[in-house]
This record gives C-alpha cells, sequence and structure tokens, in this order.
C-alpha cells in the first residue's frame, strides 16, 4: 500500500461517544472523516466525508421515525446503537448509508450523503462502470456502489472491519457550509446539510 494510502488509513475508528450527540453536531463533525469499506472482495475503498444530512429525531417530520410513522421494520435501525449503520434503498434503486446518532432507543440518524475518493479509485471506477471521476461518490447512491454497501451491512457496527469511520482532518467551521435537504418533500428548508466549502465532491 502506497504511503499516502497507509497515512490515510492510520489511526483508531472515531468512538461511539463521538455518535452519542446530537445528529446535527455529528453531522458537522463528520465532515472530514474518513470511511473506508473492504467490502467487495476486491480491495480496500476509502473516501473523506464532504457532505452530510441530519434527521434529528421524530420531531423532524422527514425522517423515516418521525412521530406520525413510528417504529417499523425498514426504519428499526435507527432505534439502535449509536455509532451503528442505518441503510436503506431510495426509489427501489439505491441504497444510503445513515450513521445512528443520539442515545439507544431515540431515532435519530445521520445520511453520508458524498465523499471525496481517496483509496481504491480504481476498484471504485470499476464499480461505477467508468463514470466519470467527479460522479463516483458524489451522492448517497454513488458512494454506496463505490464502497460495495448494500441492505446487507444494515446495523453493522461503523468502528472494525469491513466498514469504519476513522476520524481524518476536521474541517474548520469557516469552510463549513449549512444549507436545506435534498431530495425532502417535508421540512426541506431545514438547515440540516452541511458539506465542504469549495468541494468538488459535494453532490450538488
Amino acid at each position: 500500500m502506497p504511503a499516502t494510502e497507509a497515512a490515510i488509513l492510520r489511526g483508531a475508528p472515531l468512538p461511539q461517544s463521538f455518535f452519542d450527540r446530537n445528529a446535527e453536531e455529528v453531522a458537522r463533525d463528520l465532515l472530514g472523516a474518513i470511511l473506508v469499506s473492504s467490502l467487495g472482495g476486491d480491495g480496500v475503498t476509502a473516501g473523506r466525508i464532504v457532505e452530510t444530512e441530519a434527521y434529528p429525531g421524530p420531531h423532524d417530520p422527514a425522517s423515516h421515525a418521525a412521530e406520525r410513522i413510528g417504529r417499523t421494520a425498514r426504519n428499526a435501525s435507527m432505534f439502535g446503537a449509536p455509532g451503528t449503520a442505518y441503510v436503506y434503498r431510495i426509489y427501489g434503486l439505491h441504497w444510503c448509508l445513515n450513521v445512528v446518532t443520539g442515545a439507544e432507543g431515540y431515532p435519530a440518524a445521520v445520511l453520508i450523503r458524498a465523499l471525496e475518493p481517496l483509496v481504491g479509485i480504481e476498484i471504485m471506477r470499476r464499480r461505477r462502470n467508468g463514470r466519470p471521476d467527479r460522479e463516483l461518490a458524489s451522492g448517497p447512491g454513488r458512494l454506496t456502489e463505490a464502497l460495495a454497501i448494500t441492505g446487507a451491512h444494515d446495523r453493522r457496527p461503523l468502528d472494525r472491519p469491513p466498514l469504519l469511520l476513522l476520524p481524518g482532518r476536521p474541517v474548520d467551521p469557516r469552510d463549513t457550509v449549512a444549507g436545506p435537504r435534498i431530495g425532502v418533500s417535508r421540512a426541506a428548508d431545514w438547515p440540516l446539510r452541511f458539506y465542504v466549502r469549495g468541494s468538488e465532491w459535494v453532490s450538488r
């Protein structure tokens, strides 16, 4: 493994205590973190998180666990321990990766919306069928395909292989932009989408 890749993948995963907080705080602080996958059987892929969205609890009408919905088979993972994966399919086509936040039993999560590819870029290109590099992981469905994440990885802890989150390099608050969420019909104007200012890897 090249020295640069070894440096990217070095260090202890983010602890559960990092995720045992308000989803909005976690969404901001995940910018700059590294998502690492050894899924797919053909090597390690990893990217720096550059865009997230927070879904802070049942009071959020856009949440899969909003008060009008309650607990269901689909959203059960959101009630799990902080730092675990909540993976669901959207439009019947694309998998989306979320990280559960807050106290166990309280349904809140952060959607990982976009990554800057760092490790295993050739693998990502193959998985994404030769799409331009700009489109390898610039969207929640794109990044799960690039990292071989599927519904089989729902409820997995994110502090150990095959899927883990490393601290990476924190983003200066001055370079963090907050704005409306994307692709939701309720509370879309809530400023709970966070992204790195100027990043070419952001989904929009």
